[in-house]
Formats: structure tokens, sequence, C-alpha cells
């Protein structure tokens, strides 16, 4: 049924292709955009030039139906490159900057915006966004903790919106095939699950050896490395060498945004601000959006949860300069009474670990499957024949999508929930986060799936949300 809100976005970008008439319009994005009028395209705002900013960006300019009219970037060099990229591919100047995302989402000619920024700024970004009725694709995790999430999901589904979560795995064909021979109970009732993350730090930007150059002064280790940031502590010769200024006009201020203000370190900024908790997650919410994502699609498990949630885990010290921890096991229990499902089910994170294989692995009484962006195996050999499932095996089908961005447009049109709305990307970080925390307070914690509490644990409780520094704040 459609909403006045829904006549006003067809009236204003109706669509004129099909998706089977778009797949065949040549390859040049010149010739692209001429077939669909720009009065026709749907506007969409840029946030954020980092590590998903640029890819997600090329996807949407990929559609002839799409076109990227503005983009927001407190880094000037990184701006630079993201107008460049963009009036490069169009072959005009018409992308217009910013610098304070809330000026780009005044505009009332903008229909959509993607969100590609750290994970400390999500909640602020989104909740606005929403209000604004923008209609979103945000990265995962959703947001920085779970009070962050609830808030981001009550913003979505009061304004109204399209949200697509960018776990794209879920546009995948093999992912697709895996889930759906677990959800027509090929492999029997599922006992069992395995998410294998990675572990350890990863220096995404290269800037390791400028830090390196600098230490370079101390000397070595006596083991003759020169120390490393999750060994480098405030109070020591290292910390003083890794703390800089901010490059020229760099805005560290509005970076750190609503986090704890702490000294500008080049190794925990751009792509590796995942390597602090300030800012980040870790390897672990850094990933659950994916192999985790995927777990729950294959279980039917998108819009609950675990009961029971154990975590362990090896990290450097709190105050290092990258903290987070680089091996963790993550064990959760989903109660049947909960899930609806026909027995307990036990699912196992692990990061850092050879105990686990990288992607996620469902056993169950009659077989198991296997699936990561590197391969696809089954105790069935014939499950892997193919890129989907055979037909007659097909008697639960799940969505499909074989373009994560052409997907969110096709639902920012037609106003139905995208392959990853955003209850889906809630659900889906909830034991990442929930691992978390109880790696941080070091017990067990028993969660509450439908009120989305933890039960008798207020120090674990109090880890649900966080405080927000100045003049930031979450409404």
């Amino acid at each position: 049924m459609r909403t006045p809100l829904t006549d006003s976005l067809f009236s204003r970008r109706s669509f004129v292709k099909s998706a089977g008439a778009a797949a065949m319009v040549a390859s040049s994005p010149l010739v692209r955009a001429s077939r669909v009028a720009a009065s026709d395209r749907i506007a969409v705002g840029v946030i954020g030039w980092g590590m998903q900013g640029p890819n997600n960006t090329k996807g949407f300019m990929a559609q002839a139906d799409c076109q990227v009219v503005a983009a927001c970037e407190i880094d000037p060099k990184k701006m630079d490159a993201a107008v460049g990229a963009i009036n490069e591919h169009y072959g005009n100047t018409d992308c217009k900057r910013y610098r304070d995302f809330r000026e780009m989402i005044a505009r009332d000619d903008i229909d959509a915006i993607m969100i590609a920024i750290p994970d400390q700024w999500h909640a602020i970004v989104a909740t606005e966004a929403a209000k604004r009725k923008k209609d979103i694709y945000g990265e995962k995790p959703l947001a920085k903790t779970i009070a962050e999430q609830q808030a981001i999901v009550r913003a979505v589904q009061q304004n109204k919106i399209i949200w697509q979560t960018g776990s794209w795995q879920r546009s995948v064909p093999s992912f697709h095939k895996a889930a759906e021979i677990v959800r027509n109970g090929l492999i029997g009732n599922v006992t069992h699950v395995e998410v294998g993350l990675p572990g350890g730090h990863h220096d995404f930007p290269g800037t390791l050896p400028a830090l390196d150059k600098r230490l370079a002064s101390l000397g070595p280790k006596p083991d003759g490395k020169l120390p490393g940031p999750a060994e480098i502590v405030p109070g020591t010769p290292a910390w003083d060498l890794a703390v800089t200024p901010p490059p020229e006009g760099f805005d560290y201020e509005t970076w750190i945004g609503p986090s704890k203000m702490e000294p500008y370190i080049d190794v925990r900024v751009y792509q590796n601000w995942r390597w602090n908790y300030n800012t980040g997650g870790g390897q672990l919410l850094d990933w659950i959006g994916h192999h985790g994502d995927i777990a729950h699609w294959g279980l039917g498990f998108d819009v609950s949860g675990p009961s029971e949630v154990e975590a362990f885990g090896e990290a450097p010290p709190v105050n290092a300069v990258w903290n987070t921890a680089t091996k963790y096991t993550v064990n959760c229990v989903y109660r049947k009474d909960v899930t609806g499902y026909a027995n307990d089910v036990h699912l196992t994170i692990a990061g850092g670990s050879g105990a686990i294989s990288m992607g996620t692995k469902w056993i169950g009484t009659d077989g198991w499957v296997w699936v990561d962006r590197s391969g696809f195996d089954a105790s069935n050999p014939d499950w892997a024949k193919g890129d989907s499932l055979a037909e007659n095996l097909r008697k639960v089908k799940l969505y499909e999508s074989t373009q994560h961005q052409r997907n969110f447009l096709d639902c920012v049109k037609s106003r139905k929930p995208t392959i990853t709305p955003v209850e889906v990307g809630h659900h889906s970080t909830i034991p990442g986060h929930l691992g978390l925390i109880s790696m941080l307070v070091g017990r067990k914690l028993q969660w509450d799936v439908k009120n989305e509490q933890i039960l008798n644990d207020p120090e674990a409780t109090a880890l649900l949300s966080r405080p927000y520094r100045g003049p930031w704040k979450l409404v």
C-alpha cells in the first residue's frame, strides 16, 4: 500500500527503466546516465571516504537510475579524492562538498545517504538522517553500542525510511545457497554453528612505517624489535613519540566526536580506528556483521538472539594505542523456547584461533555446510555444484539480491524492505556486542532477547551504552 510519502517519492523519482533494461545499458558512465533523466534518478549523498566509502560509492555510481550529488568528509585530502572520483565518473563538476553532515542531509533534493564512517559516529549521523526522512545505506556494525543500535532502529521505524545494512554477503550467491541449504532442513536440525572471524590487528592505511621511523631513535627492544601499537602505553618514551599534532586541515576534534578525547596518534585514526575501543570494536565487531549475520540468516534468527553469552579473550593493555582483543572466543546459547527452533542451538564465534575456520559453518543432525568468501564446502558434495540450490530442494526460498546497492535503490522505489533491513543489522551484531561486554566484565551474561536487557548484572548493563562527550548528544 502506498502512503503519501511513497506517492511523493514516486512522483519525484519515477522508475522509468526496469532492472533488466538497466543491465543492458552501455558500460560508459555518461551513456548510462543519459538513458535516465536527471529528474528520475535517486539523488545520493555519501558520508565518509575511508575503506568502504569509495567502494560503496562506486557501486551506486554504476547504477543508471542513481546520481551521487554530494560528499561529506572532514579530511581535506579525502574530500578532494571523493569529489574528484565522483566528478570524474560523471564528467562534470557538480558534486557538492560538505564538512558538516547536517548541512548535507538538510538538502531536500537528496533522497538517500550512504554512511561509511568510524563506529563512534554511526548513531548520531543515522538518527539525524532518519529524522530528515533520508533513506540510508549504513555500514556495519550498526553502531558502537547496543543502546545506540536500538536508537537507530527506533528512528528508522518511526520515520518509515528504507535502510540497507552494508552486510553485502547476503547479495552473494554462495552465501545465499548455503543459508538456503540450512533453512530447507537438508542438514537436519542445527545443533552447533561455528563463526570464524579474523584475529589480531592490521595496519590498513600503512601508517606503521612512519611510526617505526620515529621510534627508531629509542633503539630496539631486547628481542631486536621496535615496540608496536599494542605495547605502547602512556608515560613511556614510545608514547611521547607516537603522539603528534594532527595533519594540517584535519579536524580531529570533530573526528573523535562523542568519544572520549584522546591524543592524536596517526596509527589509530583513519582505518585503524578499529583497534581502539574508544572508537571501534576490534575484529569481533568489525566482522560479526558479516559471518555472524550469515549464521543468523541460515538459522532463521534474523530478529532473535542468544539467551546466554560467555566470552574469553586476549588483549593488549587497556591504555595501549591498540587495545582491542587479538584472540577471542564467544560461546552463545540460543534457547528453543525463545527462538521456536526444534532444539537449543550453540554458536561459537572465534577470532585468531586455528580451531575454527574463517567463515560460517552450520552443523546439523544430518550433515553440515560451510561458506566463506574463499570457498564453499558441505557434507554432501552435490550441494557444492552450481551457484544456487537445486530448485526441487528450495521449499524455503530466501530473499534474493545480486547487488547490494542495487537492492537498496530498488527498495527506495518500492518502499519494500531491503535484504538487510535495520532490524537484521541490529540483531546480527548483538552476539558480538554481548561477547565484548562479557570479555570486559569477565563472566557469563544472561540476555533477555525480547526486552533486549542483560539480566541481574548492573556492571554489564552499564556497558550497553556509553557516555557522550559534549556537545554531542543522541536524541
